[in-house]
């Protein structure tokens, strides 16, 4: 059984794109196809001064902290340091980078796969570093990702593409799917054909979490959609485009067609 290792950028993650990630599916997508979890890591950055007179705070951290112990990670806490510039410009830091690079590198040798959450391209030569050491590299982004990230990754994994790893618009506003991929509730994928003349086209998405080592297009399915269904007219001009990620709702298909149909669509992420 393969062992793998899951390391988490949470303040990379939470700042860009991935508020709300749920670690519970995330650790069932690094261990899709049999993967044994060996080492669940998230670092994560604590606020010492705002928490002193901030208790709304302080006891959202500590809930979200929990949280992820309940999921079974270990935490690495770093605090918020404060830094004033020449103008007297306060600004806020907490690196975690090296703290999760060195236990990357010091526990790869247990490890047959690691995924790491983060678009930092800072860690492109850790990347290196595990894949000379005969480890599978997969990194889970979702905006604002680093070109080079991607491109070092054995296999980039767009986080909005996963089923249910993070809320959808619906979900925002107090409706939960719980049916990922089922008519009527909402996912999200990419626009993989259309015909400006027509005014149609299709979109590819996950009905379910990819239970391959590997994942490919061939296990995706496709949504038909008409031009109208996308709520900023603007948008139908990028398309199509697999970087551009959608979100929509699955309606059942027409008589004559085998895709279901695409409904409220918006854009979500890049």
């Amino acid at each position: 059984m393969r062992k793998i290792g899951i390391y988490v950028d949470a303040s990379n993650i939470g700042m860009n794109g991935g508020h709300g990630m749920r670690y519970d599916i995330l650790r069932e997508l690094a261990c899709r196809a049999g993967g044994d979890p060996q080492r669940l890591n998230a670092y994560v950055a604590y606020d010492e001064e705002r928490a002193t007179g901030d208790q709304f705070y302080r006891n959202k951290m500590h809930g979200y902290y929990a949280a992820l112990r309940d999921q079974g990670f270990r935490l690495s806490i770093k605090k918020v340091k404060r830094f004033k510039d020449e103008n007297g410009e306060e600004t806020k830091k907490s690196n975690a980078d090296l703290d999760m690079a060195v236990d990357l590198l010091t526990e790869s040798d247990r490890l047959d796969s690691v995924l790491i959450g983060t678009g930092d391209g800072d860690f492109v030569n850790v990347v290196k570093a595990l894949q000379t050491r005969g480890v599978r590299v997969e990194i889970v982004g979702f905006d604002n990702v680093s070109a080079e990230l991607k491109a070092a990754a054995d296999q980039y994994i767009n986080g909005w593409m996963i089923p249910e790893l993070v809320p959808t618009v619906t979900q925002d506003v107090g409706r939960r799917d719980t049916r990922w991929g089922e008519m009527g509730t909402r996912v999200r994928g990419h626009c993989s054909h259309f015909d400006a003349q027509r005014g149609f086209g299709f979109l590819q998405y996950f009905a379910a979490m990819p239970d391959t080592r590997i994942i490919t297009r061939d296990i995706m399915k496709s949504a038909w959609f008409h031009v109208r269904e996308i709520a900023d007219v603007e948008l139908s001009r990028k398309l199509p485009n697999r970087s551009l990620i959608l979100e929509f709702e699955l309606a059942p298909a027409k008589e004559d067609q085998k895709e279901p149909i695409a409904k409220g669509i918006v854009a979500v992420g890049a």
